[in-house]
């Protein structure tokens, strides 16, 4: 759902970005309480990871297709904040080097597909989380698939306050409504495999799960033990000694995690449905298609993943990660906490 310029008046757009701006300057603070010195590579990951699937297309009907828009993703992975810090990468990267996503829309697309689906996301996972006592990917699964028509939805009433063409309200929220509905049954899929991937792995590492997931049993020969305790009740200086579940496998858990968003990006991509996304859909169904505005970097060579300069998509795929894996980790670092360790976290 990349809003290209030109669907939007000056003062909507405007408007959205000043909340775009101030929603990621909160959650700059904020993500001081998410990461640390050995998390923060996990926002450069995260992502990148959903830039890459992002770039995976799948059909949802007869000449539509969808992607994944990661929000509650993201949020669920490192939490809310940085959740959104992520997003606004990856949007600001597929704008600036892709032409995905015009300019001046930025601001549109970070609070709809940022600061929209993180909020209705992460907040749908909290609820079904608590209701079900901890099922994390139920709640995951959830979470997502009303994180997408939530989306599409605001779309529809910034449409409704600010749109350029004289278009019914009704039929645009109902088109919207409908295509991404299908499109977020995807999005709930590719979400809770991913969560129940990584929960498998490495379960310190999902902040969504942290106080929800069953304690870590770590076996030895001195018999098993749970994360957060010592063997026997060991103990120094009268205190119990916290146990990081699967401290030493962090390294190869993040090689690997790169490893697999350069083959979703530089292989799986070829594959990806040419069909217009959700949004062109509408937008062209619905007559106002043609309000689209040509992006002022649409003649770069990286330009609609490499279409533009004749650069294969898996090329520009590896490139797009490249850059969104160094921007993300580069603004993790910055905005993680100092003083404290995710080692002292119970999971």
């Amino acid at each position: 759902m990349h809003v290209p310029d030109g669907f939007f008046n000056a003062v909507t757009s405007v408007s959205a970005g000043a909340v775009a701006a101030a929603g990621v300057a909160v959650c700059l603070r904020g993500a001081r309480r998410e990461l640390d010195d050995r998390t923060a590579p996990m926002a450069g990951l995260v992502a990148a990871f959903i830039f890459a699937v992002q770039m995976l297309n799948f059909p949802v009907a007869a000449g539509t297709s969808g992607h994944l828009m990661g929000g509650a993703l993201a949020a669920i992975l490192v939490g809310p904040y940085t959740g959104v810090l992520c997003m606004a990468v990856v949007l600001l990267v597929q704008g600036v080097f892709f032409a995905d996503g015009g300019l001046t829309a930025l601001g549109v697309n970070v609070t709809i597909m940022g600061l929209v689906t993180v909020l209705v996301g992460w907040g749908v996972f909290r609820l079904v989380a608590g209701l079900t006592r901890g099922k994390v990917v139920v709640a995951a699964f959830l979470g997502a698939l009303i994180s997408v028509p939530a989306a599409a939805l605001v779309f529809t009433l910034l449409f409704a306050i600010g749109g350029t063409a004289p278009i019914e309200v009704g039929a645009v929220a109902a088109a919207m409504g409908g295509v991404h509905v299908l499109i977020g049954v995807g999005e709930a899929v590719i979400t809770a495999l991913t969560v129940g991937a990584v929960l498998a792995v490495r379960p310190d590492l999902v902040y969504g799960a942290r106080g929800l997931s069953k304690p870590l049993v770590l076996r030895g020969a001195e018999g098993e033990t749970t994360a957060g305790e010592t063997p026997a009740g060991e103990t120094t200086a009268g205190e119990p000694q916290p146990v990081a579940a699967g401290r030493g496998a962090f390294k190869p858990f993040l090689l690997g995690g790169v490893g697999v968003t350069l083959v979703l990006a530089g292989v799986v991509s070829f594959f990806a449905s040419g069909d217009p996304d959700g949004l062109e859909a509408v937008a062209e169904n619905k007559g106002f298609g043609d309000q689209a505005a040509d992006h002022l970097f649409g003649t770069w060579a990286l330009a609609d993943y490499g279409d533009v300069g004749g650069i294969p998509v898996g090329v520009a795929g590896i490139i797009g990660v490249g850059l969104v894996l160094l921007i993300a980790g580069a603004v993790g670092y910055a905005a993680r906490g100092r003083g404290k360790s995710s080692d002292q976290i119970k999971v």
